[in-house]
């Protein structure tokens, strides 16, 4: 590895050594004699840490004096993982650390396992914020991540004979050594009550908010350090608190539960990520938890620009507030009420100044994920903002009527409120009207958004919407997943390809030089080794790192089609049967996601899958060619593990429902090569990497579109494939059930006349893909240029590259020039 210039100071093994037995005397308050390893963990975390606080005071200490424009990221989710790797990498203090641990008989690696994974997030939209936080550091911007600080995260997954079961992530169950408590940095937050009118002067009427009750939000800070540590910002999280901490009178009158019910129901705000909103009760705390987090975060940002600059009208100079999807965009109606009617400003500067500092990132098109609340609990919550969002939708609407638009269907599409299924705030829709700037998370998606989702706002607010396609940080998706790659890259490109990104590029010009193709797939062949051991360990499975590892580890959703990859499974494992003396290639197909708690379906995919591998995996006649692992519970950590054990990426989603994904990204930087529709990124991957390295199969989003209108019965189609008719009959006839010989009717019937993510439409092209796959696996040569070639061309995908801009298209904050 190059010298690693991140701190000024030398710090050598024996510096790193002596912080940490101070630490782990003056703050764990132990022996070394008598340590246990969590003791060593949190005495080294804090000795790491101490380095990074002095970084995170300079940089604090320099924005205030430059006076500095920052960017407030929000967001509900932020999928940090484990942080001592990422610092100590960060810092350049792997090895100084790894040195002092040694001559304290402490094995570092070990320690590294220890430390839980942060559970704020739950996929894609989590991570790519924990990305963008490091990214925007490693750029020197000003910038704080706001959240919450959730107590148990999503959830566990436990895998229970095939089943999905959901347990809390008690990741703070032994205090959280990264964060540090802000208890004076505390903000009420209002729900309920009424809105009183008085009249002022000029006639003017001003509007009073007395809520009915309020809770506390407290803010935990950690700090986000940037590569080589040269700048060091702030993720702020927000934990809720009750004002009162007990009802003494009912205590004292014997109903000790009860006494507690207030605290319980208001600290639930914090509690978990995505509550169930399958109830009013999940759908109320949902609206709590944004409002809340938004609140206190408004609160916040207001309190330091008064605080350094004064005026707020200066708030689009010096603010830039980035919506992370819609989850955060009752911040527009917040902020709008504290200008309006807390600091005295007119509806049209306040309004002004409002679409100046927003700017709102789309992630999806699926109806479900675009949050619509309805207009009772709105007005019943959050009576000021629903009038508020009258308001604007009024104004709205006023403006597109003076602009020549009367047809009233369109006017109704155009509206804040949805009027056809019950009144229903669209948040979508207030987040674009409320942004100067809307940007889509790749080429295709932002299209799409143009065209369809927000097609007719585009119309009368021309040039918001631009395209920003997601990146992911090389540094903890490469250097540090995947040292060994790292070394060889950096053998091969020079030291520079550690601080630019489109220097991998070099790494090409290596792809036919069969001493660097042996060494990769050497890498390659221990990492696969590493992920066989932890399948063995948590499956009882026996994989060969010989073999092909095909992987798909992303949200379990039907439009993820994770179903269409069981499928061509079960149609391989019968031909392999069928013709026992085929040439065939051994596959270890590799699966790992969550399914949110209420979607039955992708639960049920969930325990075909493990069926499947059932049945597979303890087959004789399959003699090893094909093993399939479901590992439960995927996060941060375990996707370090996999990602550079990669050969395959799976990457198929329905064409046309993928906003962009960023696990491509991350498999293709680490070698993998992807098998995908043109869907999300996989078009800017086809394009940068070229058609002879990626498998690109199946309907365009044109012709799903095409296909959808024609009908969803794929009865004919499936007559003309026998391979497909097989595998449904088998799932019809409980072969992968046979306990339960109708647990898989309703899914193979969905496939055969309700084919909505056209899994029956693409099969035939995949399974004949997945062969030509197999083609390219047996040709050594081929496919480690191809690997090279893909690690080689994934630079445009850097968060460094999408953040920059960010900075200079929506934030209008300078940065370094990313190359």
């Amino acid at each position: 590895m190059p010298p690693h210039p991140a701190l000024p100071e030398t710090v050598d093994g024996d510096i790193m050594r002596a912080a940490i037995l101070a630490k782990l005397t003056y703050a764990v308050g132990k022996n070394p004699e008598v340590a246990s390893q969590r003791d060593w963990f949190i005495a080294t975390t804090l000795a790491v840490r101490d380095r990074i606080v002095e970084r995170w005071m300079t940089s604090t200490r320099a924005t205030y004096e430059a006076g500095r424009k920052r960017v407030y990221y929000l967001s509900l989710e932020f999928l940090i993982g484990r942080l001592l790797g990422d610092a100590l990498m960060e810092t350049g203090l792997t090895e100084p650390v790894r040195a002092a641990l040694a001559g304290l008989g402490v094995d570092l690696e070990k320690l590294r396992q220890i430390e839980p994974d942060a559970a704020l997030g739950n996929g894609g939209l989590g991570r790519l914020a924990a990305c963008f936080m490091e990214s925007m550091a490693t750029l020197q911007i000003a910038a704080y991540g706001y959240g919450i600080r959730y107590d148990h995260g999503l959830f566990r997954q436990v895998i229970k004979d095939g089943w999905q079961h959901e347990y809390p992530e008690n990741w703070l169950a032994f205090g959280n050594p990264w964060e540090f408590e802000r208890p004076e940095v505390d903000y009420s937050v209002g729900f309920g009550g009424q809105v009183e009118t008085i009249e002022a002067e000029d006639d003017e009427v001003k509007h009073i908010w007395k809520p009915e009750e309020t809770v506390d939000a407290v803010a935990f800070d950690t700090p986000v350090t940037g590569w080589r540590a040269r700048h060091v910002n702030t993720l702020r999280l927000w934990s809720a608190r009750a004002p009162d901490a007990i009802r003494l009178d009912a205590f004292n009158q014997g109903d000790h539960v009860g006494a507690l019910a207030a605290r319980v129901r208001l600290e639930a705000i914090s509690k978990v990520l995505y509550p169930s909103d399958a109830t009013p009760a999940g759908l109320e705390l949902r609206l709590r938890q944004e409002y809340f987090f938004v609140s206190a975060s408004l609160q916040d940002i207001i309190r330091r620009h008064k605080q350094q600059h004064g005026d707020l009208r200066a708030l689009p100079e010096k603010v830039a507030i980035q919506l992370n999807d819609t989850h955060p965009a009752i911040a527009i109606a917040e902020l709008m009420r504290v200008l309006v009617d807390l600091e005295g400003f007119g509806w049209d500067e306040a309004w002004e100044i409002t679409t100046a500092v927003f700017s709102y990132t789309n992630h999806t098109l699926l109806p479900e994920a675009l949050e619509s609340w309805p207009v009772p609990l709105m007005e019943r919550l959050l009576p000021r903002h629903m009038q508020i969002i009258y308001l604007i939708n009024a104004l709205h609407l006023d403006l597109v009527r003076s602009r020549g638009e009367h047809d009233g269907r369109i006017l109704s599409d155009l509206s804040l409120i949805d009027e056809s299924h019950g009144r229903r705030v669209r948040m979508g829709n207030l987040a674009f009207v409320g942004s100067h700037k809307i940007n889509g998370v790749s080429a295709l998606h932002s299209d799409l958004v143009k065209r369809t989702l927000f097609h007719e706002l585009d119309r009368f607010y021309p040039n918001r919407i631009v395209n920003k396609t997601n990146g992911i940080t090389f540094r903890r998706w490469l250097y540090e997943a995947n040292p060994g790659l790292t070394a060889l890259l950096v053998d091969t490109c020079g030291d520079k390809v550690m601080d630019d990104p489109f220097a991998l590029a070099d790494f090409e010009t290596a792809k036919d030089d069969a001493g660097v193709r042996d060494r990769f797939a050497a890498i390659r062949r221990a990492k696969k080794v590493e992920l066989a051991k932890i399948i063995r360990e948590r499956l009882e499975c026996k994989v060969d790192p010989d073999a092909l590892f095909d992987v798909q580890i992303k949200r379990i959703h039907e439009y993820k089609r994770q179903l269409l990859n069981i499928l061509e499974i079960i149609a391989l494992y019968d031909a392999i049967r069928a013709n026992p003396t085929g040439n065939w290639v051994p596959r270890v197909k590799i699966f790992a996601g969550k399914a949110a708690a209420s979607y039955q379906q992708a639960k049920l995919i969930i325990k075909l899958a493990n069926d499947v591998a059932r049945l597979v995996n303890r087959d004789p006649a399959v003699r090893g060619l094909l093993k399939v692992a479901f590992l439960p519970n995927y996060n941060v950590s375990l996707a370090e593990a996999i990602i550079p054990a990669a050969d395959l990426s799976e990457q198929i989603s329905t064409a046309g429902m993928e906003a962009s994904g960023t696990g491509n990204m991350k498999l293709a930087l680490n070698g993998a090569l992807t098998i995908g529709t043109l869907d999300g990124a996989n078009v800017e991957i086809k394009d940068h990497v070229g058609d002879d390295n990626i498998f690109i199969f199946g309907l365009t989003t044109e012709e799903v579109d095409a296909r959808r209108r024609k009908g969803l019965d794929m009865a004919d189609e499936i007559g003309r494939s026998p391979m497909l008719e097989e595998v449904l009959d088998a799932l019809e006839s409980g072969v992968f059930s046979p306990g339960d010989p109708a647990r898989y009717a309703g899914l193979a019937d969905a496939v055969r006349h309700h084919d909505y993510f056209m899994v029956a439409a693409d099969f035939d092209a995949y399974y004949a893909k997945q062969r030509a796959v197999d083609a390219r696996w047996r040709d050594r040569a081929a496919w480690w240029r191809s690997s090279i070639v893909n690690t080689a061309r994934m630079g445009f995908f850097s968060s460094d590259r999408a953040i920059a801009e960010y900075a200079s298209d929506i934030w209008d904050v300078p940065v370094p020039p990313v190359k």
